[in-house]
Order: C-alpha cells, then structure tokens, then sequence
C-alpha cells in the first residue's frame, strides 16, 4: 500500500497526540532528501522523520539511528536558522491529499515572535519539503521545481505564494479490494469519506502484511481479503511500523547512494581478476599436453637423417604409439633438423615452467577473487559514511584504490563500529561490517575463552559471544550462529553450517588478506538465518 492520504491521517493522528504543542528542540538532515526533527512534547521526546524520498516520502516517528554529515547541508542550516526552539502549532492535512504543514510559532533573530511553516508534500516523484514564512512565501525547498504551467505542473521556488497540488482522488488499489471484500458496491467515495472521518478520530491499527515472513505491504486497518499465505502483523504505533517496513531498505539505499563509486570499484575490480583467472586457468589447461611436445622432440631427434631441409611437415613413425603409427610434425622450413627438434624441447620446458608459475598465480588470483568478494558482502552491511569510509580505507591500503596525495585531506583513520546485539539470555554478541571490524574483533578485542562464529566456506561477518570465561547457554549460542547466517552470502537460503570455536584457535596467518583467518578445534552446527531475530536482538 503507498502512503496515500488516508495512511497519512493515521500517522498525523499519532503525532498529533504527542506533540501538538510541543517543540522543536534540533533538527538534523542525514541524507539528501530526510530531514528529523527533534521533539520536546507532553509525553516526553521523539524524532520526526520527514522524507521526500521519491522513492518512499512519508513522515513519522522514529526511533532508528541515522549517521548524520560532518558538515550539515545548506538545507539543514536554514531550518536550523529559522525552526530551532519553535513551537507547532497545528499539523495540518488538506482533505485526501498527501500533504502535511507543520505551523509553527518561532523567535526571529529581533527576539520577535513570528509564523512560519514546514510543508511536507509526500507525492512520489515530486515529493518535496517546503519551508514557509509567515504569509505562506516559499522560503526555500528541498527540491527546486521549475514547472510548467502550459501542462498545469505549478513551480515550487524561493519567493512564490505556496500552492497546494491539484487535487488528485484516487483509492489505492489494496484499499481498494479490501472494501470490494468486505462487501462494498458501485462508488466508493462515500466509504472513503466515512473511512477519512473515523481515521482522523480514533485510533487505527497499524498492520504490517508478510509473505514468507518478508513484509510486503503496510496499512492501517485489519486486512482479510488474503488467506492464510499473508500474516497480518499489528505494531503498538506507526512509528515501529515503518521503521520496521523501511529499515533494511534504507540501509542499502543510503549505502548504495554514497558507495555507488566505491561499488563500481569493486565490481569492476573482481570482474578483471574473474577474468584474469579465467585466461589463467586455459593457460594451465594448455600445459598439460607439454609431454607431447618433448615427444616429438624425440621422434624429430631419432629421425634427423630423414628430414629434408625446406619442408613445412614431416610424415615420421610415432614409437610413442602402441601401435607404431605414423605421426605428421609440423616443422619450420627455414629451421635446421637440429633446430627444429630444439624448438620441441624449449617449447616443452617453457610449459613445464608456466605450470609452475600459473599454478602460484592461479592461487593468489583465486585469493584476490575471494578478498574481492568478502569486500562486496561487506558493503552490503555498510549502514552509513563511517563504514563506507572504512572499507574504503581497507581497499587503500591492499593496493585496489590509488591513495589519496600528500597534500590531500582526510589522511586519518576511519573507525567503524561493529553491530552490537544482546541474546535472550543476556550475553552481548559483537558482529562486524566489514574486514577491518573483523580483524579488530577477532585478533584484538576477543579474549582466548570468547567464542567465535563464522559460516562455513562462504563469506560473511565474524561473530563474537562474549562469554566473560564462562559456559555460554545453547540457546546463546544457537542465537550467535543465527546471526553469523543472516550476516553472510547465505542469508536467502536454509539452514547453513556455521563453525564456532573459542578464539584462541583463530588465527590470522602473516601476509594474509584483512578478514581472513584459520581455526582449528571447532565444532559445526547447521543454523538458520533470522533477520526478525536479528532486528530483535539488535541494540541500538
């Protein structure tokens, strides 16, 4: 369901109760489009969330924490210029329309009191936010529109009279076929209408619809028109409920918009040496035929006096052969019997050698594809700057990204921090992001008797139980192996074997790679990736 207008008025409900009255204590802008606003109201503090994300723009509480820029946006700024200690007024919603103001009571820079106002429009492609002064003049927006008043698109820019959307009535279609369900008939407009008036006075039930436990869709309203295939999950508040809906995929959206450069990298970059490896393998195949060649050298060396200067092939018995066959040997004819015969042993000598070579080269080139590889899956759990900026460091430092030039800022070290999650029995368990927190957490935090967990043959994070020297319980460690399956390329599939040990049985070889270890003593338990479980023992 999108966030449509009726959603909205849930959601404006909610936040109505809380914080009608209330004031904005700070206002932060983590990513281009979101802004949060920080809130002082009668039942204590709370973060609202506006987003004019084309791709998700909606408002609501949220308690998930987002990495903010070192240096606020120009954007930011002037909301903090403005909106810093204001008072909300009123939160107003126009009849059906996915547009919310926030009217505000503020102090301008004379001490005096004045109006301004913050206009969320949640309207998919043009969703923007608008920051008004006291007669309703656009101050600025997030998202400058030009407009086209030929095709009726209104402008959005700094100094013209704010404008509502034109109106646009629509019933989003699992709305829709839940009122056909439940018996509705002919035009729906007066449902709506009566559905409008009940949503905005009393409370609705957050709901969240999951296929195969993966959410699909959200609403406000108790759904029956699927089977036994859709759960319906109620949330205590819409808050929880989109936070839950939309965390994993802002996660990997915001790391996907400040990592696009550093993905292509690394894809480009394994893609080279899948290639690379690949040339390497069919020039191994091809060595393995070397035998041959010093055979020839044999026949050719027996058979000089029979070989007639200027020919291009040679037609000699093969005693190699069971069967004494005769074989053709193509020969150079402007070459010496003697020195074509040479050129079968120096060519049988120089593919014995390349074995060698390619055999060394085929292994280091199978390495880098693995390193490669684990680096993709870690970017997968960059949830922010901080961590996109260790890998990157990390990719600096093995060669695969030129470092930046003395002169150039940034020299200093980045330091993420790993994921922290508590078990139902309360022990804390450590997971890392990326190689650099996987290093950090095996060979220097974890102490000899902690228990380290790993998948099986496949890439994925490094888990540390923390079990201060202590037993740890089975459900602990049913819990930390889970997660090891969920933070690994195997998270999409069933149960997978992870291995456990206590740490002092990994080590990490001299020379090798960031993230990579061997162990020993382990034991192996078949463990089920749970992002529910996950997210529940997640500690923000």
């Amino acid at each position: 369901m999108a966030f449509d207008a009726i959603f909205m008025s849930a959601v404006v409900r909610e936040l109505r109760e809380g914080f009608l009255g209330g004031r904005i204590d700070k206002i932060y802008q983590p990513g281009n489009l979101d802004v949060i606003l920080s809130l002082h109201g009668s039942r204590g503090n709370g973060k609202l969330l506006l987003s004019a994300n084309p791709s998700h723009p909606r408002l609501h509480l949220t308690t998930l924490e987002r990495e903010n820029p070192e240096k606020p946006p120009m954007f930011c700024m002037l909301l903090r210029k403005h909106l810093s200690g204001a008072r909300i007024l009123e939160i107003e919603q126009p009849y059906m329309e996915r547009v919310v103001a926030l009217r505000l009571e503020c102090t301008d820079e004379l001490g005096d009191k004045v109006r301004r106002a913050l206009v969320l429009e949640a309207m998919g492609r043009r969703a923007n936010l608008i920051l008004l002064d006291g007669e309703d003049r656009i101050t600025e927006c997030l998202r400058r529109m030009d407009g086209d008043l030929a095709a009726g698109v209104r402008p959005v820019l700094p100094g013209l009279f704010y404008t509502l959307p034109e109106p646009r009535f629509g019933v989003p279609p699992l709305l829709e076929r839940e009122l056909r369900f439940r018996g509705e008939e002919g035009d729906l407009k007066p449902a709506i209408q009566q559905m409008w008036d009940g949503v905005k006075e009393y409370p609705s039930t957050p709901t969240m619809l999951l296929r195969e436990g993966k959410p699909v869709d959200f609403t406000f309203l108790p759904i029956l028109q699927y089977g036994p295939g859709t759960e319906c999950r109620e949330y205590p508040s819409f808050g929880a409920l989109l936070d839950d809906f939309y965390e994993t995929r802002e996660l990997q959206e915001r790391a996907k918009q400040k990592g696009e450069d550093l993905l292509r990298s690394v894809k480009n970059a394994r893609d080279r040496a899948q290639r690379k490896l690949e040339n390497q393998r069919k020039e191994l195949a091809a060595t393995q035929d070397r035998e041959r060649l010093r055979e020839l050298g044999d026949i050719l060396t027996t058979n000089l006096h029979a070989i007639e200067k200027g020919c291009s092939t040679v037609a000699l018995q093969d005693y190699y052969d069971p069967e004494g066959k005769t074989v053709e040997i193509a020969i150079d004819p402007l070459l010496t019997p003697q020195q074509n015969a040479a050129r079968y042993y120096r060519d049988y000598n120089k593919a014995k050698n390349a074995e060698a070579a390619l055999t060394v080269q085929i292994e280091k080139g199978e390495a880098d594809l693995s390193y490669l590889d684990s680096v993709l899956e870690s970017l997968s759990l960059a949830e922010g700057e901080r961590d996109l900026g260790e890998i990157r460091q990390e990719l600096t430092d093995t060669g695969y990204l030129k470092r930046q030039s003395k002169g150039a800022k940034g020299g200093k070290k980045v330091a993420g921090r790993p994921m922290e999650f508590r078990t139902d029995a309360g022990l804390r368990v450590s997971v890392g992001k990326n190689n650099s927190q996987n290093d950090q957490l095996t060979t220097k935090m974890a102490g000899k008797f902690d228990w380290w967990f790993h998948t099986q043959k496949i890439h994925g994070s490094h888990v540390i139980l923390w079990t201060e020297g202590a037993e740890p319980d089975e459900e602990s460690v049913l819990q930390a192996a889970s997660l090891a399956a969920w933070f690994s390329q195997g998270r999409e599939g069933g149960k997978i074997p992870v291995d456990y040990t206590p740490a002092r049985y990994v080590k990490k070889p001299a020379g090798a790679r960031p993230g990579m270890v061997v162990y020993t003593t382990y034991r192996t338990l078949m463990a089920q990736p749970d992002q529910d479980l996950a997210k529940r023992l997640r500690v923000r």
